[in-house]
């Protein structure tokens, strides 16, 4: 299949509210349901497939219903660090692997030598599409410490970057399976947002019209300095870049 046809895998599942609530910086609220969203997928980026992995929990910011990005592990090094500084996208390193073959959908990440989210599933039917846009907003996060880490000293403070986008899913297939989060200090799933329930799964193609990303707005830089310490480039909280004890 030619990679710019590749469906998204979109899995959700719900946890536990408090969960979310701690993992967001002070003003970013969370969404109306406890939900985190684990979308895999395969992009032609600079010429190249890109095979990815994003977490993304339910929140609102200035009202707007959307999603906060815990972080989007990829296997292109080129697309990670640039897109950090520029964007404050939270990408890392990371190995995916995704196929279908028939009705069978398989999908499994690791990073730093842990394998932290394996999926197996069947195509069970499909959702007739609605022929609607629909928008779908991402919440990015952008900052620079000061030099040295001086606490509550920084270069860039930190400002909520807006991921706008809007397009038309032209195909939706239900998929049967199960979603299996293992240990990993590096992706911390189990810990911080532990699984109760899987709520879905789906593979989707949709036609993309508009994308924008835009600075929405600053956050207070004391406030956030409890969350700026994170894993890698990802905005799972750590310690001096590493997990946490």
């Amino acid at each position: 299949m030619e990679i710019a046809g590749w469906p998204k895998l979109t899995i959700t599942y719900g946890t536990d509210p408090a969960k979310v609530e701690a993992l967001l910086p002070p003003g970013i609220e969370p969404g109306p349901e406890p939900h985190v969203q684990i979308g895999v997928y395969c992009v032609p980026i600079r010429e190249e497939p890109e095979y990815g992995i994003s977490t993304k929990v339910s929140a609102v910011y200035d009202g707007i219903e959307g999603w906060y990005s815990l972080g989007m592990g990829i296997d292109q090094e080129s697309a990670i660090f640039i897109s950090q500084e520029t964007n404050g996208q939270p990408k890392f390193p990371a190995r995916v692997h995704y196929f279908r073959l028939g009705d069978k959908v398989e999908a499994r990440a690791s990073h730093q030598g842990y394998t932290f989210m394996t999926f197996v599933g069947q195509s069970s039917g499909t959702e007739e599409p609605t022929g609607e846009d629909t928008e779908h907003n991402e919440w990015w996060i952008k900052s620079i410490r000061a030099l040295n880490n001086v606490e509550n000293e920084w270069d860039f403070p930190p400002h909520v970057v807006r991921v706008r986008q809007v397009s038309e899913v032209t195909h939706t297939e239900i998929i049967d399976g199960e979603l299996r989060l293992h240990e990993s200090p590096w992706d911390p799933h189990t810990r911080y947002l532990p699984m109760e329930e899987q709520i879905s799964a789906k593979l989707t193609t949709s036609a993309h019209k508009a994308r924008e990303i835009t600075k929405a707005g600053a956050l207070d830089p004391v406030a956030f300095w409890p969350h700026a310490d994170v894993i890698g480039g990802s905005r799972w909280p750590g310690e001096r870049g590493g997990p946490r004890p």
